[in-house]
């Protein structure tokens, strides 16, 4: 179409009329359904414009913490025409990881590791864009057009486009609500040329309910439908590189990647079937990990017990700061010995996390004995403030 932009019927070629849209959506539906997606809904990519004001606003308040990848070119993420300016239509689509176990039930075993519902398998990034490039070949093939596909990797607010396309809404805790899946769906997205036939709106369903609030370890939610990141464990244990800081560190007790309590505690979950198909069901060595075993790993067992996972991508170092941080959590002083064993490590992280975790185990002379030995040979700045910040919360010795 010379002089102005192209219509549906330029873009897809001869012989597709744009009254055939309404039809192809329903075909699009069900080749999602037979792909393997729970869940699909269509919106337009100018939908999310109140959505780009709060983003603005969590971005200006710092809360974002580390993630400087949030904060980069932020009018990308604001609006899909930003990162694609051709997209007319915004396909999102749902997979349902609900758990087939209640994942707050580990938190009772201090010995124990608890990983995030979603790393406990495969990485769903993974599993869902094969499904999405299969199901855009088909669309091409159908109604040729251009698409690209996106999974929780470039800079889509997959929340947002999914409340406005009818799969859920934006719960209190920020997370997306399904009235089918609870808080349990993975999200994707297909951007296309076509302009489809939009689906209204989700409407909130969260009424006066404060339970993904009020659980919060470590009130990371300021009020309803904000989050400051900063103070949340996924972030805390996740995407912060440093040392996590002292006020968080008792409130994460056995969490050693993510957390799920918000997620858990949503009453619209008693709506969620269980949906741990095979290649994202937990893996039985990821359930309930020992503690003592995990902080054994070195580089090359690290990344073999968590291959194909997301865990994978912390890194080593970052994950043990994670498991000693449990370990003096544990209240089990026959830890104390996997934590003393890694104050000789490389990583001046994993040595700092191992001083925390006996100062929490040991008794306040055991703990100052040891102190002056290993003071003399550490030479990381960081890792000598953990000593001297420790030696004030180490246990009393016992009448």
């Amino acid at each position: 179409m010379a002089g102005g932009r192209a219509g549906v019927a330029d873009l897809c070629g001869p012989g597709f009329l744009t009254s055939d849209l309404p039809s192809l959506k329903t075909a699009l539906a069900r080749e999602a359904q037979a792909l393997g997606f729970d869940c699909i809904g269509i919106t337009a990519p100018g939908a999310i414009a109140n959505a780009a004001a709060h983003f603005h606003d969590f971005i200006a308040e710092g809360r974002h913490g580390d993630m400087d990848w949030l904060a980069a070119q932020p009018e990308r993420r604001a609006d899909p025409r930003g990162l694609w300016s051709d997209v007319r239509s915004v396909i999102m689509l749902g997979v349902n990881y609900g758990p087939d176990h209640d994942p707050l039930a580990i938190l009772e075993q201090r010995t124990r590791g608890a990983i995030s519902v979603y790393a406990q398998g495969d990485d769903y990034h993974d599993l869902i864009k094969k499904r999405l490039k299969a199901l855009a070949r088909w669309l091409v093939a159908t109604a040729p057009c251009e698409v690209k596909v996106f999974v929780d990797t470039a800079a889509v607010m997959e929340k947002p486009l999914a409340h406005a396309a009818h799969l859920g809404w934006q719960g209190k805790h920020s997370n997306l609500v399904s009235r089918e899946f609870g808080s349990w769906l993975f999200l994707g997205a297909i951007f296309t040329t076509l302009e489809l036939p939009s689906d209204a709106a989700e409407i909130d369903h969260c009424g006066s309910c404060r339970a993904c609030l009020d659980i919060c370890p470590t009130a990371a939610f300021p009020a309803p439908y904000e989050l400051d990141a900063r103070r949340c464990i996924s972030y805390l244990t996740i995407e912060n590189k440093g040392p996590i800081p002292h006020e968080f560190r008792k409130a994460i007790g056995n969490r050693i990647y993510g957390c799920d309590d918000c997620l858990a505690a949503c009453p619209w979950n008693k709506f969620a079937k269980e949906g741990r198909e095979a290649k994202l069901a937990a893996r039985d060595e990821l359930r309930a990990p020992e503690l003592a075993r995990l902080s054994r790993l070195d580089d090359a067992a690290f990344r073999a017990l968590f291959t194909k996972s997301p865990v994978k991508r912390v890194g080593r170092d970052r994950f043990l700061r994670n498991v000693l941080i449990a370990i003096g959590n544990s209240n089990d002083a026959t830890l104390a010995d996997d934590a003393r064993r890694l104050l000789q490590d490389a990583s001046p992280l994993v040595r700092g996390a191992a001083v925390w975790a006996l100062a929490q185990l040991l008794e306040r002379e055991e703990f100052a004995a040891m102190k002056a030995g290993a003071l003399a040979g550490e030479h990381d700045d960081s890792v000598r403030e953990e000593w001297e910040t420790a030696s004030a919360a180490t246990r009393r010795s016992s009448p």
